[in-house]
């Protein structure tokens, strides 16, 4: 058994006094005439530990390993620390258990994250991505407790699918047929399968029986967009609750965002610190936003707002358009200074599965709108009526064939139910002002590039 004290156990002033044993990776190493440094990270910290060591005791051989991106094992004492540090380690013994050669393309200095990308193997040992991606643990591990605590029931939906719940095709087609052979009925089912854009359609049938039930896993999309929210292969969170309304959806959303934030804010003070001050300067400010009650808007008042700023705007879209993501940030930047909800799309240009209102030219759907980011939620009361989800799944083109499971669940026990999805890296792009999805995404998939 390999015993070891973590590097962030040891600068929270835990191990003052005592001997330990600590692995790590060398983030910068220098030698004088009678000590040498090192600084070492394991992954638990944004902050690195000092070693120091005496050239009484280690000689230029000993410490000749200690380069940039070295793994190595350090026994010593913790001692209070004469510089910025709290505690620095004073080495008695030195193992180097990972060389490396003059080739380590991580050296002392700034990397752009253009060329962070290039390295995603690598990338995760800078201070920037080691923060992001324990944000990102702690991001899961929020999701979970919130439902959890909501009484929700996590359910694992298909990644390969038949339908497209989105309706805009925008899908990977699944397939064990070579080169040249396109009829469905030879291939592995029978029929065209595609990976999943979303698991709402499989968790409806759950919540109609659990109540309120989630799903939080990998969700495709073949949009050849190629900017900085665009990927191909991403998480969702989508949970579905039997007998709830878009009223009851939308202060769903508000408590779930607003709990995970909490949770981030009481758990990575230090990576959030690390991100104000290299990356967002306006962080704090956000999670400061998220405290206070979220503004709501109806589709129709948001186009009313961006008609009478249009000179703002290098554009303003017509009523039956959809929001880009200008106007997205125009609403929560500028106009209601925070976090906006916009209800009440035109039914013509969302899924057939939402709510018709009583206008019949709206459904019952909400957007949650964020500073930084835009669009980070989706959602909707579901349509329970069978003749009007009926229509609208004709009106839109779909197979009826292929939807039929789904009709039937109006058909035997049908009941008001709503839902929503939360992309989960863009929700972890604005809790960390990083600007870039592929930025909090371990190895991002996008268009034309596969890393």
């Amino acid at each position: 058994m390999i015993r070891r004290t973590g590097i962030s156990a040891i600068l929270a002033g835990e191990f003052t006094g005592s001997e330990v044993c600590v692995f790590g990776w060398v983030k910068t190493s220098r030698s004088g005439k009678n000590v040498g440094f090192a600084s070492l990270n394991d992954g638990s910290s944004v902050r690195n530990l000092q070693v120091v060591f005496d050239r009484k005791v280690f000689s230029d051989s000993d410490l000749s390993g200690l380069l940039a991106g070295a793994c190595v094992r350090v026994s010593g004492t913790v001692v209070p620390s004469s510089g910025e540090q709290a505690v620095e380690l004073t080495a008695s013994s030195l193992s180097i258990i990972g060389p490396v050669d003059d080739g380590y393309p991580l050296q002392k200095k700034r990397h752009g994250l253009d060329f962070l990308r290039s390295l995603p193997h690598l990338r995760s040992r800078t201070n920037t991505f080691g923060a992001v991606f324990r944000m990102s643990h702690h991001l899961s591990m929020a999701i979970h407790r919130f439902f959890d605590s909501e009484g929700f029931y996590y359910l694992h939906t298909p990644v390969i699918t038949e339908s497209d719940c989105e309706g805009a095709g925008e899908t990977f087609r699944v397939t064990t047929l070579p080169p040249g052979v396109t009829d469905p009925s030879l291939d592995y089912f029978r029929r065209p399968a595609f990976l999943s854009v979303s698991g709402q359609l499989e968790a409806e049938p759950f919540a109609l029986s659990l109540g309120k039930v989630y799903t939080f896993g990998p969700t495709f999309r073949a949009d050849p967009s190629d900017t900085r929210t665009h990927v191909a292969e991403f998480r969702m969170i989508e949970p579905e609750m039997a007998f709830f309304d878009l009223d009851d959806d939308v202060a769903l959303i508000e408590r779930f965002v607003k709990y995970c934030a909490s949770y981030l804010a009481s758990r990575c003070p230090e990576d959030i610190a690390f991100f104000s001050e290299h990356y967002e300067n306006g962080l704090p400010e956000r999670y400061r936003l998220l405290e206070k009650a979220f503004a709501r808007v109806s589709y129709t008042e948001a186009m009313e707002i961006l008609s009478a700023s249009s000179s703002k705007l290098s554009s303003v879209p017509a009523w039956g358009d959809d929001l880009a993501t200008e106007h997205e940030r125009f609403l929560a930047e500028v106009h209601f200074g925070g976090p906006v909800f916009v209800t009440d799309y035109p039914a013509s240009m969302k899924p057939f599965y939402m709510h018709l209102n009583s206008d019949g030219k709206t459904v019952a759907a909400c957007d949650l709108l964020v500073p930084g980011v835009g669009e980070i939620v989706g959602g909707s009361q579901r349509e329970h009526r069978l003749d009007i989800l009926r229509e609208r799944a004709v009106c839109q083109g779909l197979d009826m064939e292929v939807y039929r499971w789904y009709l039937e669940l109006r058909r035997w026990g049908s009941a008001p139910h709503a839902g929503f999805g939360l992309g989960f890296e863009r929700l972890l792009m604005y809790l960390t002002g990083m600007e870039n999805i592929r930025d909090v995404i371990p190895f991002p998939r996008a268009f034309g590039k596969m890393y």
